[in-house]
């Protein structure tokens, strides 16, 4: 259902962030760059049948960078009146004028700007009112209680949020953007002779349409709380470990916390002499692809304003690139990746748009088929990743792997090895399904170690 209220105006941010990186200039800034963002949410959510919390929230921030020379400062801010403005930039200027040199920081290259941005569905104008997140939050919860074994509802849940952003620079960036987001879901409890579990099952996209049915969602919370209750401990050792494809895209962030060029510009990276070389098997490979229609990280630049593609980071296994922004490209003497993240009001970072590890061919109850004895991780607690040599570990709860069968469940227990090792060895099954900005099917790593009792 559409309802009369307006979406935030991409076009009136552009004019505000024009206005910001003009005033930078005129308070003596050599170059700027402007980022200016609203949006709107709506947030519900019921117990027991019964409305608990509902929540609006309205935003209108805004950030800026001035430089002087090789020197940089930058500010975010709410404060969008004119003296706002003014004393902001003013500010902004000044730390410039006192903080140290940075030979490689400055705007991108113009020439490097994105000067036809390509059309990407992210928008849709469809506004769920009140009535209708608590019909949704409802019908989630009911099917999450009506599994057996499930006693309470620890919050059934639905939002929806319109967003609008804009950015410029005083080299003859300026473009903006609308975005739109859809989201239900419940976390709910099971108990049995006194033993209790919570688990939890969401669904978010941009359009309505994408979004798994309450039935499905609620359902799936049901049965993976239930599922969960009466966990027991398990011996140490070497095993197969299964990641479900809900926390296999651990690996994913990690990888592209590794290959982040700030990280290896640094030296704090485990893969920085890898570029060029084999790091998962042959056959693998790890898209990012900044183009995908209704993606959750689509973008139709970079957060430079520079030109992005899809590009493969891993490929047949090896891995191809770096995550470059301007300062990172500069400082490595390599050509920039259109890989910036935009942050407001200081220094963009680098990192990945909707990114996904391909299936593979075997099913997740194929691999499981084939384990003597193993685990089958379904949530991880705590991680720790030592980023100069890849040594991991986690503590995880899922399920004992018996005789090629899922057996019963297990907790306080802890994964652990070195991800240089885990990504060599890992195998994904054949379940991708693209559900947020990072996406992996189930994978498989034939030798962990497991820390039980």
């Amino acid at each position: 259902m559409t309802h009369p209220n307006s979406a935030p105006d991409p076009q009136k941010l552009q004019d505000i962030a024009a206005d910001l990186i003009a005033r930078a200039r005129r308070a003596g800034a050599d170059s700027a760059e402007a980022s200016v963002s609203e949006s709107r949410t709506t947030e519900l959510s019921v117990r027991d049948g019964a409305l608990e919390d509902i929540e609006r929230s309205e935003s209108l921030d805004a950030g800026v960078r001035v430089f002087v020379g090789a020197r940089q400062a930058g500010v975010a801010f709410s404060d969008l009146s004119e003296h706002g403005r003014s004393l902001t930039i003013e500010r902004a200027v000044a730390m410039a004028r006192l903080s140290p040199e940075d030979p490689f920081s400055a705007l991108a290259e113009a020439e490097r700007l994105c000067t036809n941005p390509p059309e990407i569905a992210m928008f849709d104008p469809t506004q769920w009112s009140p009535e209708e997140l608590e019909a949704r939050s409802i019908d989630v919860e009911q099917a999450a209680r009506a599994i057996h074994g499930v006693s309470k509802t620890d919050a059934a849940f639905a939002s929806f949020g319109q967003g609008a952003a804009a950015y410029a620079t005083t080299t003859g960036f300026n473009q903006g953007w609308r975005k739109s987001m859809f989201s239900y879901g419940a976390s709910v409890i099971a108990e049995r002779n006194g033993a209790m579990e919570r688990d939890y099952a969401a669904t978010a996209a941009r359009r309505p349409g994408d979004l798994r049915t309450t039935l499905d969602i609620g359902t799936e919370a049901g049965e993976r709380t239930a599922r969960r209750v009466g966990p027991q401990k398990i011996d140490s050792g070497v095993q197969p470990v299964v990641f479900d494809r809900r926390v296999a895209t651990t690996f994913l962030s990690a990888l592209c916390g590794a290959i982040s060029g700030p990280a290896v510009a640094r030296g704090i990276s485990f893969l920085r002499n890898k570029l060029g070389q084999p790091v998962f098997a042959p056959g693998i490979n790890i898209v990012d692809d900044p183009h995908r229609d209704w993606g959750h990280s689509s973008c139709a630049f970079d957060g430079e304003g520079t030109v992005n593609r899809r590009s493969n980071l891993i490929e047949d296994g090896r891995l191809t690139t770096w995550l470059l922004n301007s300062a990172a490209s500069r400082q490595l003497k390599l050509a920039p990746t259109g890989h910036a993240r935009r942050s407001m009001g200081g220094a963009p970072g680098a990192g990945p748009t909707n990114l996904h590890l391909e299936a593979g061919k075997q099913s997740r109850e194929a691999m499981i088929g084939t384990i003597d004895s193993g685990v089958l991780v379904m949530e991880m607690f705590g991680p720790s990743l030592n980023s100069n040599t890849g040594d991991w570990s986690v503590g995880v709860s899922g399920y004992r792997i018996s005789k090629g069968q899922i057996d019963h469940p297990v907790s306080e227990i802890t994964v652990a090895g070195n991800l240089i090792d885990i990504f060599a060895r890992l195998i994904p099954a054949s379940d991708l399904e693209f559900r947020g900005s990072v996406n992996s099917p189930s994978v498989l790593v034939d030798k962990l170690s497991v820390g039980g009792l």
